[in-house]
């Protein structure tokens, strides 16, 4: 278990605990695929940003349990269809839920778990945090459809690559940490500090992902390398890498995304590597985690912060 994990072991086992109870239901296959994606595993880390950042903010009640599994099932819900979309045959080291159970059945307990999620907001009993996740799924959804745009277009700018990153991770992550600022009662200051520190993170983390789908190991993402080339994705190490070249080289990138080939996938890394695509996408990373980090002087300086701090730094120094 990992420091910022250890730091709220006690509530994320109570979250586990909850996201059992809650994914309770008549339909047996609901429950089947819904406890086949949260029983995976993951690394729990858009609850856990609730967690930390309400312990942070001396929140002393029990209800960030609930608002901590509201968040891991709005993000368990975008898991599902983003695979049912993407055609994802594998993910965290088995095969996806549409893959084990068919696309259909994937989407309609995806729209379940959206749907209880809003239940236990509606239970929560806060209008602040009942807009901010309203928004969020709002954006996400709006992610999910401008990266469905963007596949297979080579044309793809980095900004424009940001934009949908930020839509479809940064803004849960966001979420997580603001709505755990607003149950914990603080100040405007604090709740855009917690806003600060998700939006870097969110950003960061989505950087280092697209990262290691060109030099991860393949065991430990649990994922095939190369999966994003295969589904015609412009990520920050293809759209740096066509910038710094030209000529047949260009075109054997550009080539690839349009038809979403892998066929070429050993030349396109070396061809990544040698225009240094993938220490410039590191390097992103490193200063929105630093950012992240920085955001944090807002808040007390407890335990709870210092695991928010390394929670940080393993954003960009993780290999799965």
């Amino acid at each position: 278990m990992l420091p910022f994990q250890q730091a709220v072991a006690t509530d994320l086992s109570l979250v586990n605990d909850m996201i059992i109870k809650e994914l309770h239901s008549e339909v047996g296959l609901v429950e089947n695929i819904g406890h086949y994606i949260v029983d995976a595993g993951g690394k729990r880390l858009r609850p856990i940003l609730v967690l930390l950042t309400a312990r942070c903010l001396e929140y002393p009640e029990q209800r960030h349990i609930d608002l901590a599994t509201i968040i891991e099932f709005i993000h368990t819900a975008t898991l599902l269809h983003d695979d049912v979309v993407d055609m994802s045959e594998l993910r965290r080291g088995r095969p996806t839920a549409n893959a084990q159970f068919g696309n259909a059945p994937s989407v309609l307990v995806g729209d379940f778990l959206y749907s209880r999620a809003f239940q236990m907001l509606v239970r929560l009993g806060s209008m602040e945090i009942m807009a901010i996740l309203s928004d969020t799924t709002n954006v996400i959804s709006e992610g999910e459809v401008q990266q469905l745009i963007n596949a297979k277009n080579p044309a793809v700018s980095e900004q424009d690559y940001l934009t949908v990153i930020h839509k479809k991770t940064a803004a849960l992550f966001e979420a997580a940490c603001r709505t755990g600022a607003v149950l914990a009662g603080a100040g405007e200051e604090q709740k855009e500090a917690a806003w600060l520190f998700g939006h870097h993170l969110g950003l960061a983390f989505q950087l280092i992902d697209d990262l290691l789908d060109y030099e991860g190991d393949q065991a430990a993402l649990g994922k095939n390398i190369g999966d994003d080339l295969a589904e015609g994705k412009p990520t920050l190490p293809l759209i740096h890498a066509m910038a710094h070249t030209e000529g047949a080289e260009q075109e054997l990138i550009r080539d690839a995304i349009t038809n979403g080939r892998v066929d070429h996938l050993a030349d396109i890394l070396a061809l990544i590597r040698r225009c240094g695509s993938l220490d410039y996408t590191r390097r992103k990373a490193q200063e929105h985690a630093q950012k992240a980090e920085l955001a944090l002087s807002a808040l007390p300086d407890n335990s709870w912060r210092r695991a928010m701090e390394e929670l940080a730094r393993f954003s960009v120094t993780r290999a799965y």
